[in-house]
């Protein structure tokens, strides 16, 4: 049995059916034909129902008229015993249980059962007198369900002779139509439409389902299988639509998705094959990078300290004395350049406290100020008010923004105005600590922007590419993010988010005991 996916459960049989598409699809078409054919056929049933019983009733009201004109053309000459057989005549008909004459009282008068004569008539015959209907359906001993029908007959002229002027009805004509043989033709018509409903609805959902499983769901179960395998990493995978349908559209974009898959791949792993060969040689310079100045490093020390001394000898007018302070600045940028590739190479663990931001800020724009291209730039603080303090290194946040507002001072060499700001941000559902360094400098071209917090990248003379480096990676180091905005001839913004806390007592002994055991 093959094993379950992670984190599926599993899945009943009848479950299962009902989640696929082509299963819920049949479903419902055969449903829909149910209900259409089935609709269909019960109206086309009462129609032909209701059409046997309405040619049952105009067979019994046709031989009414019929015995009624034959009974006035008798009566009117007088032969009552005409009537008599006119009736028994006419009883004689398979379909007809009863024709008889009764009285407006109830008595039977004339019939075409001579047994009849002088008895009550039934009640269903005489209620409907009663209730002056012509016609209605009922049940008779021995004879099943029949069809009455009741016709007055009127006291004419003709009929005054006899019966006098008194009564308007001289007698009702009643004749009983036997529904067996009806009723036996609307059931066998019932079968017949039941057969013929079920069969038709048994064929079309046949046809539908072997139309929708070849078509629809077999296609789509192999292009489920096929992504399955691409997912798995198997892009070699392709399919042959077998026509212009949706499905066959489907199975082209498909194809064209694995096509663009693998040339994406191709070129992924040609890339990444690159950026391998590239990282190792850019780790083995670093790391000779890093021997090289810490070579460096020790000898400059001890000639930036004899020089000093050489200097000293001088007097400050001797042209002498400036060459050698030429040289001493030259010492201090090479060990800057030193003290920065050995930070990069193997930066200092970090010792966190908590730091109020905008104390830090103000202090390091002063330092900032010093520098000698800083004099003709107009500094702006506008720090919130109640910010929460970041648990940060304050050495290492002090080195980031440093450096920040000298890039910031020798962007604006001709002068200009930088604002330093500080807020409180939402990012992700924390609160973050926001600072933002702004200059109205000349900008950062497009092309050079995506590449300034690449090691060694440089657009200066004498600096070494690594000063915005470093300032992202410490930033990550303490949980926020550096991130830079700059339009062409009109200035850059870096910002600084900072997580807003700052550990409890308690926190900060369990992590350093943490720490110890550790150690």
């Amino acid at each position: 049995m093959a094993p379950l996916r992670r984190g599926a459960a599993p899945e009943t049989g009848g479950t299962l059916i009902f989640k696929s598409l082509t299963s819920r699809v049949i479903v419902l078409s055969i449903c829909l034909l149910v209900f259409g054919i089935g609709t269909f056929a019960f109206l086309t049933l009462r129609r032909e129902q209701m059409q046997l019983v309405n040619s049952a009733r105009e067979s019994s009201e046709l031989l009414l008229d019929t015995i009624e004109r034959s009974l006035y053309n008798s009566m009117r000459h007088g032969n009552t015993e005409d009537v008599k057989v006119i009736l028994e005549m006419v009883g004689q008909s398979e379909n007809l249980v009863g024709v008889r004459i009764f009285h407006p009282h109830g008595v039977i008068l004339k019939s075409s059962q001579s047994s009849e004569v002088g008895r009550v008539v039934d009640q269903h015959d005489f209620k409907l007198f009663l209730d002056n209907k012509r016609e209605g359906v009922f049940t008779l001993d021995g004879h099943g369900e029949v069809l009455g029908m009741v016709k007055p007959i009127y006291n004419n002229r003709q009929c005054n002779l006899c019966h006098g002027a008194k009564s308007r009805i001289i007698g009702l004509l009643n004749v009983n139509y036997s529904l067996v043989e009806t009723r036996r033709r609307i059931v066998e018509l019932t079968k017949l439409f039941v057969m013929s409903t079920v069969a038709i609805i048994g064929f079309l959902s046949l046809a539908i389902s072997l139309v929708m499983l070849k078509f629809v769901k077999k296609p789509l179960n192999q292009l489920a299988k096929n992504m399955a395998r691409v997912e798995e990493g198997d892009l070699s995978v392709r399919m042959t639509p077998e026509g212009k349908d949706e499905i066959g559209r489907l199975i082209v974009s498909f194809d064209s998705m694995v096509d663009r898959l693998d040339r994406a791949k191709k070129e992924l792993e040609t890339y990444h094959f690159q950026q391998m060969e590239r990282a190792d040689r850019l780790a083995s310079v670093g790391e000779m990078a890093a021997g090289i100045a810490h070579e460096i490093k020790n000898p400059l020390t001890g000639i930036a300290a004899a020089i000093t001394v050489l200097k000293d000898d001088f007097a400050p007018d001797d042209g002498r004395a400036l060459i050698i302070g030429e040289v001493l600045e030259q010492i201090s940028r090479l060990d800057k350049t030193v003290n920065d590739l050995l930070f990069f190479g193997k930066p200092t663990v970090a010792e966190p406290t908590c730091t109020d931001i905008n104390s830090a800020l103000k202090k390091i724009l002063i330092f900032a100020s010093q520098h000698r291209g800083g004099k003709n730039i107009e500094k702006k603080l506008e720090l919130a008010e109640d910010l929460p303090p970041v648990y940060v290194d304050p050495k290492q946040i002090q080195q980031v923004f440093l450096n920040l507002f000298l890039n910031a001072v020798q962007a604006m060499q001709s002068g200009g105005i930088l604002t330093v700001s500080s807020s409180l941000a939402h990012v992700d559902g924390m609160d973050m600590v926001r600072v933002q360094v702004n200059d109205t400098g000349p900008g950062i071209p497009p092309q050079i922007l995506e590449k300034i917090f690449t090691p060694f990248f440089t657009t200066k003379a004498q600096g070494t590419g690594l000063g915005l480096a470093i300032s992202h990676r410490l930033i990550e180091q303490h949980g926020g993010r550096l991130s830079c905005v700059s339009q062409d001839g009109v200035g850059t913004t870096f910002s600084v988010e900072l997580p807003a806390y700052c550990p409890s007592q308690d926190e900060l002994e369990q992590a350093h005991l943490s720490a110890g055991i550790i150690g």
